[in-house]
């Protein structure tokens, strides 16, 4: 997951059938065909996904004698979405992050999407969980991502088993001058919750707990709890004032230019990483986020980029049609997988790809025991104290009183 983007760039155009909206149903949309429904459906992505979905769009609109307009929003997209739709001005269908579904959801900005059941059982299971709130399906899930260790299999041929033993390796080729950094994993300025948390949870950290039914619980705040300190205590060993792995210098804009500048030998990053790695000629090879010694697995979020149907959109019928019967097709999550290659979540999608992908299993395997990211409207809460703690604590400061103060404003802010 790379920091948000979005800002209107680029238009593109198609419209659709419809049939009826609703919640979840094992009985699929009637549908009609585009030609006769007739209509604009305006399609709000980011920038990547615009690329990805305007050909396959034009085509659609070639074929079938319909427009379809996609803005492509390049900054704080979600923001933009709710304060849109609540002026009455945002689009039918949106692309995002799963984690926005519980603030969308909150501020009535979407609907639940329609498919039947043998639609759903087409995609991966962890895909239509983490589309899935308050027992309603929301979103039509295309993509899955989660974090990995990315290293330069000439600087280190064999996978760290621990993160002690990456620390050591990658302080052996500091010393040899082979390297000027031993990890890279972003924290920047204000943090990155998202790029630490497979630590915090190896040392026993957690965000919030979960109920008998498995969904996160916002009132169980694992934030300034007990576990959170020792495990920032074990983060901050390894920060400036400590081991010198963990740097507020290694940021969003320089990780994965240092680790392709073969300036370190161990990047944590996901699939948007890789294209990067390969144009940079690196021999690499990808395996799980080692975790602390005696700890927990590491465990990174598992990430889902999925279509949503704004509530307030003006064609919500096709907005419906299209999320739900065109977004669900093998062919465009294998063109949107081709503009950026993340883990199709269409079982069918991925079994065409991964054959001349290896590094799709890897990831994967990187992300069996990973966790789904958080969907409550509580999340949008932990981001920013979390990141800023978090980058405090890497600088030097004390942890147990800097995570207990930013438990506080979470649980503030949650309330």
């Amino acid at each position: 997951m790379r920091i948000r983007t979005a800002g209107v760039v680029a238009l593109f155009a198609l419209a659709l059938a419809a049939s009826g909206c609703g919640g979840d149903s094992d009985e699929p949309a009637a549908k009609e065909t585009p030609r006769a429904a007739g209509g604009k459906l305006v399609i709000w992505a980011d920038d990547k996904r615009t690329v990805a979905l305007k050909p396959f769009a034009e085509k659609f609109g070639q074929e079938n004698g319909v427009t379809v307009e996609v803005q492509a929003v390049s900054k704080d997209l979600q923001t933009n979405f709710v304060t849109a739709s609540q002026q009455g001005s945002g689009p039918d269908v949106v692309v995002g992050a799963h984690d926005w579904i519980g603030n969308l959801v909150q501020n009535g900005a979407i609907d639940p999407v329609q498919l039947s059941a043998e639609q759903k059982s087409g995609f991966n299971e962890t895909a239509i969980k983490a589309v899935t709130f308050n027992g309603q399906l929301y979103g039509v899930p295309y993509a899955q991502e989660n974090l990995a260790l990315i290293r330069n299999t000439e600087l280190a041929p064999e996978a760290p088993k621990t993160i002690e033993d990456l620390v050591a390796n990658g302080k052996q080729l500091k010393a040899a001058k082979k390297v000027t950094e031993t990890l890279c994993l972003q924290v920047g300025q204000n943090g990155d919750a998202y790029h630490i948390y497979p630590l915090y949870a190896s040392a026993g950290g957690y965000l919030f707990g979960t109920e008998a039914n498995g969904d996160y619980d916002p009132k169980d705040l694992g934030v300034g709890k007990p576990e959170s300190i020792e495990a920032f205590k074990k983060i901050g060993a390894l920060g400036e004032k400590g081991e010198g792995v963990l740097k507020r210098s290694i940021a969003d804009t320089n990780s994965i230019a240092t680790f392709t500048g073969k300036k370190c030998a161990y990047l944590v990053s996901g699939p948007w990483a890789v294209a990067d790695v390969k144009k940079a000629n690196i021999t690499y090879d990808i395996s799980a986020v080692p975790g602390f010694a005696g700890g927990k697995e590491a465990q990174p979020f598992v990430g889902v980029q999925a279509f949503y149907v704004a509530a307030k959109g003006k064609n919500k019928a096709l907005a419906q049609e299209f999320v739900a019967n065109y977004t669900t097709t093998p062919e465009l999550a294998v063109a949107l997988y081709q503009a950026e290659p993340r883990p199709p979540a269409l079982t069918a999608a991925l079994d065409q790809v991964k054959g001349s992908d290896p590094d799709l299993a890897k990831f994967q395997e990187a992300g069996k025991n990973g966790q789904v990211l958080p969907a409550i409207p509580a999340m949008a809460a932990i981001w920013d104290p979390f990141g800023k703690a978090e980058a405090a604590v890497i600088g030097g400061a004390d942890p147990t009183s800097t995570i207990t103060a930013a438990g506080k404003t979470i649980s503030g802010q949650i309330k």
